[in-house]
């Protein structure tokens, strides 16, 4: 199975300029902080995981990716899953898993917008082990995508695109959770 890769190493400077008063990833999201919810999603997937944390030598995502690789580097694969996403659902990550075993890159979508956890398999590895600085994986993605290498899955799960950027998405994210609840109890 590939290892969930938790991106927690950001410093949250956005969240902070739009009045956050703690770290987006500490902050109360319906009686437990953001990074839980990301967490208890992670764990009930069953998928194997590691979580990269703020460090020196960590300037940006590249360096976040590249760590949590190369700590990870014999699985047969990743997903790389930002820590702000905490209403993301297991599913969704078992999806983004299964999707897979049928191309190198898996990108999932929720209403035609491209959201997280990006899939990457075993081949990649070299080429996500270069990434520094705050480079993400973008690249690599389109890449994969000239090579006609990427599935694109559709998910109904609006998890895959809700992240916590600033204090009105976390207000946001509060509303769809209490919905959510409501709904599926």
């Amino acid at each position: 199975m590939p290892v969930v890769i938790v991106l927690a190493a950001g410093r949250g400077e956005r969240f902070a300029a739009s009045g956050g008063q703690v770290h987006k990833l500490e902050a109360p999201l319906a009686g437990k902080r953001v990074r839980d919810h990301t967490l208890a999603a992670v764990r009930a997937s069953g998928l194997p995981w590691w979580m990269v944390k703020a460090a020196p030598g960590l300037r940006g995502m590249g360096d976040s990716i590249r760590a949590g690789v190369l700590a990870t580097q014999h699985a047969p694969g990743w997903l790389m899953l930002p820590a702000d996403l905490p209403l993301v659902r297991p599913a969704s990550l078992l999806a983004v898993a299964q999707a897979l075993t049928h191309a190198p890159v898996v990108v999932p979508h929720c209403d035609g917008q491209r959201g997280h956890p990006v899939g990457f398999d075993a081949s990649c590895m070299h080429a996500l082990l270069d990434l520094e600085g705050k480079e993400g994986a973008a690249r690599i993605v389109q890449a994969q995508r000239e090579r006609d290498m990427v599935v694109d899955l559709a998910l109904n799960d609006i998890g895959v695109i809700t992240d916590i950027d600033t204090v009105d998405d976390l207000c946001a994210a509060e509303q769809l959770l209490t919905r959510r609840l409501a709904a599926y109890g």
